[in-house]
């Protein structure tokens, strides 16, 4: 499955790096990419659960999902 999330709070490479080492260490989870210009987070992953324990993960590292 592929989801993309609005996520507000992201402004700098480090919020990237943060949210896609964060989001990519899940399991179940095969691609992450951060848009900062869209204030986007592109993921691709296994199941609904999944997408759940995402966005918690998300928003644990400060972030909102919009």
């Amino acid at each position: 499955m592929k989801e993309v999330l609005k996520v507000e709070g992201m402004s700098c490479n480090h919020c990237v790096n943060s949210i896609e080492k964060s989001v990519g260490s899940l399991t179940g989870v095969s691609a992450v990419a951060v848009d900062l210009g869209k204030k986007e987070v592109s993921v691709e992953f296994e199941n609904e659960a999944t997408l759940q324990q995402i966005k918690e993960t998300i928003e644990d590292q400060g972030y909102d999902i919009a």
